[in-house]
């Protein structure tokens, strides 16, 4: 292949990229509305309620109807439903716009439906309200891409630059405690724009962190710079995308949100809206995912450390001289 057949290559190829990252990027929000979310129902004619709900909206929202308000309250603050319908004379709603201010807003707009007199609208109460300097969550949502971008980056730059796996796994480890103490000291002490325990939101971003650039340095050792692509185009085009961190895994389309899930950049999403709203509720999910992660970026960079052990030559002997 000469110069100019090598740069057409590379100009289709890059075409291509630019196709797939529109797509990646721009089909999951074409494609973004309720897909069985959870709601709960309580009071006088729950169960009537829920049927309607279904009825009205098949596929759309899973009503669950409990005993009381009581109930409702704490599926809501322990992360089992989005929102809740309190009916009776006068009907409201619940909703949690830390959870997911889109599905919030959503969720109020279906209060329109439970009114006592076609003027009027059923009450709305944000439980689990968002940050009041993020109400609509954009400064979460736009978090999330710097996270897996600079993942990426660390761990491509340790991979070319750094020629040992025990050398890059001790830059793996800096980056991730580092990259966690500031990222989380500019989103929450400077943008304001997470609430809870600084040192927990900094241990999920060190977390995160560690899972994206181990993933990417410790496939690269393993089987070479093919695996610094594949672990970066998959963090950036599956992970970021299907990540929910604008909206919520049950408003995207199905395999893609539980995939998007089992990646580092949906569990980061899903762990910091626990940690930091929610008190730690249903967090056990993606930081078992983040953990699965970190140990097998571990694992290959561990792999690495091995096979280069093995291939050091062995110290020479010396030959005792004839007396």
């Amino acid at each position: 292949m000469n110069i100019l057949q090598r740069a057409l290559a590379v100009g289709l190829g890059a075409a291509l990229l630019q196709a797939l990252m529109l797509i990646a990027f721009a089909w999951p929000a074409v494609h973004t509305a309720p897909r069985d979310l959870p709601v709960a129902v309580a009071g006088p004619g729950a169960a009537q309620v829920s049927a309607q709900l279904a009825q009205r909206s098949p596929g759309a929202i899973e009503p669950r109807t409990v005993a009381d308000e009581a109930a409702a309250r704490a599926a809501l603050t322990e992360r089992e439903v989005y929102g809740a319908i309190l009916t009776g004379p006068q009907p409201r709603v619940l909703v949690a716009s830390g959870a997911s201010p889109l599905v919030a807003q959503q969720l109020t707009q279906l209060a329109r439906q439970f009114a006592a007199a076609p003027a009027a609208a059923a009450a709305v109460e944000d439980v689990v309200p968002a940050d009041p300097d993020d109400p609509r969550g954009a400064g979460f949502g736009a978090m999330v891409l710097p996270l897996v971008m600079s993942g990426i980056a660390a761990g491509v730059l340790l991979s070319l630059l750094v020629p040992t796996a025990a050398a890059r796994i001790a830059g793996v480890v800096t980056f991730a405690l580092a990259g966690g103490v500031l990222s989380m000291a500019i989103a929450q002490g400077w943008l304001s724009i997470l609430p809870g325990e600084y040192l927990e939101l900094a241990g999920v971003a060190a977390l995160v962190s560690f899972a994206v650039a181990g993933a990417v340095a410790g496939l690269a050792t393993a089987i070479g710079r093919a695996g610094i692509g594949i672990a970066a185009l998959t963090m950036l085009l599956i992970g970021n995308p299907f990540s929910a961190a604008a909206a919520a895994p049950e408003l995207l389309p199905q395999p893609w949100s539980a995939i998007g899930q089992a990646l580092p950049p949906g569990a980061a999403v899903s762990l910091l809206r626990s940690v930091a709203f929610f008190d730690g509720a249903a967090a056990g999910g993606p930081l078992l995912v983040l953990l699965i992660w970190a140990g097998a970026a571990l694992a290959l960079l561990g792999v690495g450390v091995v096979r280069e052990r093995n291939a050091e030559p062995a110290p020479a002997r010396a030959v005792p001289q004839p007396a």
